[in-house]
């Protein structure tokens, strides 16, 4: 989830009945979707001795202070872990990994009959998923054809808080409903919903 820390762990395997030593060079990264980076937010050496047919783990952690100001509207971290065998010709292996992180998520919840002509109201809630305050908190509602800007107040860590959004609709059928919430720590958060309108 965007906001939290990643964890993660790499799993090493000794398919062998020989000792080894492997050193491990790990590094993560904000990407791109085109895989390009943005910026290196974490970079550690370690040493792991693996007896035979042992496996070990490695903890790695990297904390939203590490990505946060980094990230992108992708919100991709690129983790790689090269890992090169001691004293075997330097055997390596690299392993990748791209981690997706999860928007923090738009909740509207829609009157259970829409009818034209009728005034509905709409409940949209929406989050601060970040361990800090958040400013200039704005809602884009599109609705219609039209676009509302709505300015909201600041949000406190963690918090979350909603909206009522009055309409009437002017004909039946399906009508689709888009919002986007943006601050100053993030931007572009979407939430959809598709409405059906009952004829009067």
């Amino acid at each position: 989830l965007f906001g939290k820390d990643i964890n993660l762990i790499l799993v090493l395997n000794n398919l062998s009945a020989d000792h080894k030593t492997v050193k491990v060079d790990m590094s993560a990264s904000t990407i791109l979707y085109t895989r390009r980076t943005v910026a290196e937010i974490l970079k550690a050496t370690t040493s792991v001795d693996l007896g035979s047919k042992q496996g070990k783990y490695i903890r790695i952690k990297i904390p939203y202070s590490y990505y946060g100001k980094y990230l992108t509207t992708d919100k991709r971290i690129q983790v790689t872990a090269l890992c090169e065998v001691m004293h075997m010709n330097g055997a390596k292996l690299l392993v990748e990994k791209t981690i997706i992180l999860e928007d923090t998520n738009i909740i509207i919840k829609i009157p259970r009959r829409i009818v034209v002509n009728k005034a509905a109201t709409l409940e949209i809630s929406y989050a601060n998923p970040l361990p800090e305050p958040v400013d200039r908190c704005v809602l884009l509602v599109t609705l219609m054809n039209q676009q509302v800007k709505i300015r909201l107040a600041r949000l406190a860590p963690r918090e979350r808080s909603k909206i009522y959004f009055e309409f009437t609709p002017r004909r039946p059928g399906p009508l689709q409903l888009q919002v986007d919430f943006s601050c100053d720590k993030f931007s572009h958060v979407k939430g959809f919903v598709t409405l059906a309108v009952a004829p009067a």
